[in-house]
């Protein structure tokens, strides 16, 4: 992985990096194929986002 930052305007960079790859992520999607293997996925990447969001929340 990469080096842990401690940055204010780093850290942002970082969270709008994981929702714009999120976002990416989701406009991909094909309604007819998606299962539900692939909404755990993206619920999971939810859930790290909001665990880096609020490890990141504490340095401000």
């Amino acid at each position: 992985m990469g080096k842990a930052t401690d940055n204010k305007d780093s850290q942002v960079d970082y969270l709008k990096n994981r929702l714009n790859m999120f976002l990416e992520v989701v406009d991909s999607l094909d309604p007819e194929s998606t299962d539900l293997e692939d909404i755990d996925r993206l619920i999971q990447m939810l859930d790290d986002l909001e665990g880096k969001y609020n490890q990141f929340k504490k340095d401000w």
